[in-house]
């Protein structure tokens, strides 16, 4: 876990924000440093007796972008990616600096985030990892069916993808069959497990169990990965208008990388008590 460091005894400011309903504890380490054990950040996802989230976000300072922002699952591990968190940073950072671009890096890589308009965030989450070895799987083999049950496609968004194809995304149980898939053993990382339902050529209905947390209401890199898998299988077109749980988002496979466009939300900011931080550790 990256290190940092804490002040004792005192609270600890946050943000909590969701796209689509995948929800987010947002820290700003640009204005405070900070240590947060992994025992704290599970307290703080216990929906019950901390805040909850699907991931927690951490905006650092960067020298050659707007920001660098680390992620951590429910569970404490990290992720490289986390495109609606993303996204919902992009849109809290351009409107403090006012802008309508910005330049963010993560441990993805160097991502590229606009103004839609109309309320709604992009982010350009770079290019698929295609091949076994990048997503990453445990041996060579064909990224586009993989021998699971089902045949699903695997994709890599700097976090790994199992995207099943079914005829009702409704009918399957999902907290079962995404916990059975996300620690398969051609994954070595495990993996976020998406099943989708093509209603037509730019239409999907998506459902997602992500790596380290379980169902969410939705999942910016999912969406991604679905997209991309749907396109390379010819099911669908580059540009599909996604339906997950939480609400719609839109995906544009460009020369340039995987666009994700959708609504954010800033629903509060915060203070964690330097009690419950000492009690969490």
């Amino acid at each position: 876990m990256r290190a940092m460091t804490t002040r004792a005894h005192t609270p600890l400011a946050f943000m909590k924000m969701h796209g689509l309903g995948n929800d987010f504890v947002v820290v700003d380490a640009r204005v405070r440093d900070f240590d947060l054990s992994k025992s704290q950040i599970t307290a703080i996802a216990d929906r019950h007796k901390g805040v909850g989230f699907d991931q927690l976000a951490v905006i650092e300072t960067h020298s050659d972008a707007d920001a660098h922002l680390v992620f951590y699952n429910a569970d404490g591990s990290t992720s490289a990616a986390c495109g609606n968190a993303t996204r919902c940073i992009a849109r809290y950072l351009m409107d403090e600096s006012g802008t309508d671009a910005l330049t963010l890096t993560t441990d993805r890589g160097t991502l590229y985030a606009r103004d839609a308009g109309e309320g709604l965030t992009s982010v350009n989450m770079g290019q698929p990892q295609l091949l076994w070895s990048e997503v990453p799987l445990s041996h060579e083999m064909d990224t586009l069916a993989l021998p699971i049950d089902g045949a699903p496609t695997a994709t890599g968004m700097g976090n790994p993808h199992c995207t099943f194809f079914v005829d009702d995304a409704e009918a399957l149980d999902l907290d079962s069959f995404g916990a059975a898939h996300e620690h398969h053993p051609l994954y070595p990382e495990r993996t976020n497990v998406q099943v989708a339902q093509v209603i037509g050529t730019d239409h999907i209905r998506m459902r997602v169990w992500e790596r380290g947390v379980g169902p969410t209401l939705a999942s910016g890199s999912s969406s991604c990965a679905t997209a991309v898998a749907a396109h390379r299988r010819g099911l669908t077109g580059r540009a599909v208008q996604i339906e997950l749980d939480g609400g719609t988002i839109w995906i544009d496979w460009r020369d340039d990388g995987v666009w994700m466009t959708g609504a954010t939300k800033h629903v509060m900011s915060g203070e964690f008590t330097a009690d419950f931080l000492a009690r969490a550790k």
